[in-house]
């Protein structure tokens, strides 16, 4: 082949690479445009009235890419950084079963704290630390230290890997879930999840679950508090709402915040012993629930192991009948003090 052609065959070449470029460029998009993201599905009830799942966030449209829609699908928590926003730890050194002065901020896209938060369930920001093996749950409410700085009591009961999440809403963007480990120094033997239960005690307090969980769609869940043997139907608000429920993926610690069906003073949402809950799970497996209820000036939290869809190892474990325990939290602050067990 002579000098001219294969100058022409080499154009062509070129041509064909650069076309092909641009054609995958316009598919995926500019480089560094963050997609749309979902941090909780918002779960959907039968009825109208029914209260939101902690999430927010975008639903999309009919422009969205396959890298957004996977994006949009995955649960909050499972990220310490999302959509510009992120988590960071300021505490480094925590001992065991010692009181600390835990301190965190969220910083923006601009790399500056957040200093300006939506109020949710009568609180700027909610605050979740639990074991990697859902051993130990914590639910708190830290205050400003201002600087964008949050600041909370909190007691590691043992050494080992934890998650902490950050449940917000900054001023003008929806709703997100952060999550960051953190680690405490020390000797660490994980323990098995619990055996999957529909009864848990806590206090004198029995709560029974029914219902189950069907990955993809919203699944109601009736949770009955009882005390003594009688049905407890003086429940008390707690931050807007007669129960939390939290609910956790065992693999991966993926989070969903359901809150139940009505509200207290709504003309029809009864002060108990039955709380309703409208939950998404993403997927087959087990989960830990962790229910947050007020009954006498002190909120207590009981807690369940549930499979979803499929049998699973929790739910093949044991006999469902035996009861969880989990010692309550005293003291009526429960904005520094954590409950759980």
């Amino acid at each position: 082949m002579n000098t001219p052609a294969k100058l022409a065959t080499y154009v062509a070449g070129l041509a064909l690479v650069f076309g092909a470029a641009l054609g995958v460029g316009s598919a995926v998009g500019e480089v560094g445009t963050p997609p749309k993201t979902t941090t909780h599905s918002e779960s959907t009830a039968p009825s109208a009235g029914h209260g939101d799942s902690a999430g927010h966030g975008d639903q999309g449209d009919a422009t969205t890419t396959p890298a957004q829609a996977a994006a949009q699908d995955t649960p909050g928590g499972l990220q310490v950084s999302e959509n510009g926003y992120t988590l960071t730890p300021l505490t480094a050194t925590i001992k065991p079963g010692e009181p600390t002065d835990f301190r965190f901020t969220v910083t923006g896209a601009d790399g500056k704290p957040v200093t300006d938060y939506q109020v949710q369930h009568d609180k700027k920001l909610h605050f979740i630390v639990v074991s990697r093996d859902l051993g130990s749950f914590q639910h708190l409410h830290p205050v400003e230290a201002g600087g964008g700085v949050w600041s909370v009591k909190l007691t590691f009961p043992a050494a080992g890997t934890y998650r902490a999440f950050a449940d917000f809403a900054p001023t003008g963007a929806s709703a997100l879930t952060l999550g960051a480990d953190v680690l405490v120094a020390g000797d660490y033997a994980p323990k098995a999840l619990p055996q999957a239960s529909r009864t848990a005690s806590v206090d004198g307090y029995t709560v029974t679950l029914d219902g189950d969980l069907t990955p993809g769609q919203a699944s109601k869940l009736t949770l009955k508090v009882s005390k003594d043997g009688k049905p407890v139907t003086d429940l008390q608000p707690y931050l807007g709402a007669y129960g939390h429920l939290v609910a956790l993926r065992a693999r991966d610690l993926a989070y969903l915040h359901v809150h139940p069906d009505g509200a207290p003073g709504d003309g029809k949402t009864q002060a108990g012993p039955e709380i309703v809950f409208y939950a998404e799970v993403p997927s087959a497996g087990d989960y830990r629930l962790f229910l947050d209820f007020q009954h006498e000036g002190e909120v207590r939290t009981a807690d369940f192991t549930l499979g979803a869809g499929q049998a699973t190892a929790a739910s093949t474990a044991g006999p469902s009948a035996s009861p969880s325990s989990s010692p309550s939290s005293k003291g009526a602050d429960h904005d520094s003090t954590p409950h759980g067990h």
